[in-house]
């Protein structure tokens, strides 16, 4: 309220425009959920409370079967301490908020509830044996787990769906429950190994649902309960339950990704589009942006994936890093009038002013197309505290020269200007995660490339070593996760793209006017030349004269005789 007063007043007396230019991750109440202790707190309490209604529900869907006692209570309690446990010691990093932890857990609540439908449904149609297990929905929870947080997820989904699974459905048989849940989940994050298109998905479904399918056959064999009534139902339910899995989960992970915010590789190959309208106002307002963009695309994306990165997300990421160009795309030089430097009619300070607002009004661009929250942050940190050193430099020679007049008596110390770095340094904040460190450092190698006049593989190495090392005595890289080996990974990687993309190229000879030019020599001492469309040819023989036709040839050309239809 205060501060909207403030901003009238100053409109007012002309100090405004009266526009506000959007944040990110203002400090809002959903922003303090996702991290809170409490919420973290609450989000396992529902997890344990609505296990333990799952297994009430699961006794009472088989027939003959007690409700479970205290036993069973604490023994699902001792299995859920040990998921904490190894969630807050092994994969503290993947698990960053709230809102993953609710995804991961409430997929977990949700295989379980359709796994009590499903034996609800097996029972009431008289299957028996270890049918009924082998038609439950084991896959369900580790696909959407391995899709929507990552292979390592999906494992602990697979092997918590088992343990847990077998406390909640003790009414059948725990030993077929545990060798079919255990084989099928972690079959399905075999199979979910980079999903770039949906149909993946259904392809996961049908492998799954044919291992399903032949471990059913093998099962009651073993057992001794195959007959031929009984074989459609064995090798078709497990089968269909499979491919139907992988339907359900390919259908609905548009809708748990905007529930829960996650973004999935299929999702990122889908937003790389060019023909964003951000992008297309870039390849229009500034083409020497969209370019640079595309480039360090290039570049960024090589380097995520030689260190396991997301390279997808790197790539849309850094298609979009500096929109924030669009508001004033004559003051870059990559759009800049060769016969016009608008930075000559402004001060150094000015001019380093416009150049960092590039960063906020980016994320203002970003959040007014919604854009997906990653690449904001990428906005944002790209550049992290950087010294915005041409113009700082400028900066103090201009102060130089000013304390110079002063001294000869030719102006006044109140004009010698006041500089300092922390003016000429961008607002950050520095990388926070791989992605944007890969970015920022390939925006700085890709724009410092260009200046490269013989761009030799000693000198693109060189630069490149010399622009990671200044980053890191800056303290650029010092807030991410990136080691000293995936750095040194990024840099080859970096040498090895600028090259390809640099390399030279063979000169060829300038088409001639004519079509074909002909240089008449002397057998012995002159070859002819033949030159036609471009292309050089040598030519032993003197004799191409215009109209006239080698010896040789005159002996080989035969008066052809009539055929003998003419006669």
């Amino acid at each position: 309220m205060f501060e909207s007063l403030r901003r009238a007043r100053l409109q007012r007396e002309g100090l405004s425009c009266g526009k506000v230019r959007r944040k990110h991750q203002d400090g809002d109440l959903v922003d303090e959920l996702r991290t809170h202790p409490a919420a973290t707190v609450l989000v396992y309490a529902m997890f344990f409370v609505g296990l333990g209604i799952l297994m009430n529900l699961a006794a009472s869907a088989v027939p003959g079967t007690i409700q479970p006692q205290l036993t069973a209570y604490l023994c699902a309690g001792a299995i859920g301490a040990a998921m904490v446990i190894h969630l807050l010691v092994a994969l503290k990093d993947e698990i960053t908020d709230n809102t993953e932890l609710l995804l991961l857990l409430g997929t977990l609540l949700l295989q379980f509830a359709a796994s009590v439908g499903m034996i609800d449904f097996a029972y009431e149609k008289g299957w028996s044996g270890a049918l009924p297990v082998l038609a439950l929905p084991h896959a369900l929870g580790p696909m959407v787990l391995s899709v929507a947080l990552g292979r390592k997820i999906g494992l602990f989904g697979a092997i918590y769906s088992s343990l847990l699974g077998a406390i909640v459905f003790m009414a059948v048989n725990v030993v077929t429950y545990l060798a079919c849940s255990a084989l099928i989940g972690f079959l399905v994050v075999l199979f979910t190994n980079r999903v770039r298109r949906r149909n993946k998905l259904f392809m996961a479904g049908l492998y799954i649902g044919t291992a399903a399918a032949i471990f059913s056959v093998i099962l009651h064999h073993a057992s001794g309960a195959v007959d031929s009534a009984t074989l459609s139902r064995m090798i078709g339910i497990p089968f269909t339950v499979g491919v139907l899995t992988g339907l359900i989960v390919g259908g609905g992970m548009p809708v748990i990704e905007s529930l829960f915010g996650v973004t999935t590789e299929v999702s990122w190959l889908e937003q790389a589009d060019l023909n964003h309208p951000l992008m297309k106002r870039l390849s229009i307002e500034a083409p020497g942006t969209y370019h640079h963009s595309l480039v360090v695309a290039n570049l960024a994306e090589a380097a995520a994936e030689a260190i396991g990165a997301n390279a997808a997300m790197t790539r849309v990421c850094a298609y979009f890093h500096d929109i924030g160009k669009l508001t004033k795309p004559e003051y870059f030089i990559e759009n800049m009038d060769p016969a016009h430097n608008p930075h000559e009619d402004l001060t150094a300070r000015m001019s380093a002013l416009i150049l960092i607002a590039h960063v906020k009004d980016g994320v203002d661009l970003a959040i007014k197309h919604k854009l997906n929250c990653s690449i904001i942050d990428v906005i944002e940190q790209h550049h992290g505290t950087t010294l915005a050193w041409y113009f700082y430099k400028r900066a103090l020679d201009q102060k130089a020269e000013m304390i110079r007049l002063v001294e000869q008596g030719k102006s006044k110390e109140d004009d010698i200007p006041q500089v300092t770095e922390e003016v000429f340094r961008y607002p950050g904040p520095r990388p926070q995660f791989k992605e944007a460190a890969i970015i920022s450092l390939a925006d700085a190698v890709e724009s410092s490339s260009r200046s490269l006049e013989k761009p030799t593989p000693a000198r693109v190495e060189a630069l490149v070593d010399e622009i990671v090392q200044n980053r890191m005595v800056d303290g650029q890289l010092d807030e991410c996760d990136l080691t000293i080996a995936e750095l040194a990974r990024v840099k080859a990687r970096f040498v090895k793209t600028l090259l390809s993309m640099m390399h030279s190229r063979i000169k060829y000879q300038k088409a001639a006017e004519t079509p074909i030019t002909t240089i008449i020599g002397p057998k012995d001492t002159a070859a002819a030349v033949q030159v036609h469309d471009g292309r050089t040819l040598m030519n032993e023989s003197p004799y191409l004269v215009s109209g006239e036709t080698p010896p040789s040839e005159k002996k080989k050309r035969v008066q052809r005789k009539p055929p003998a239809s003419a006669a």
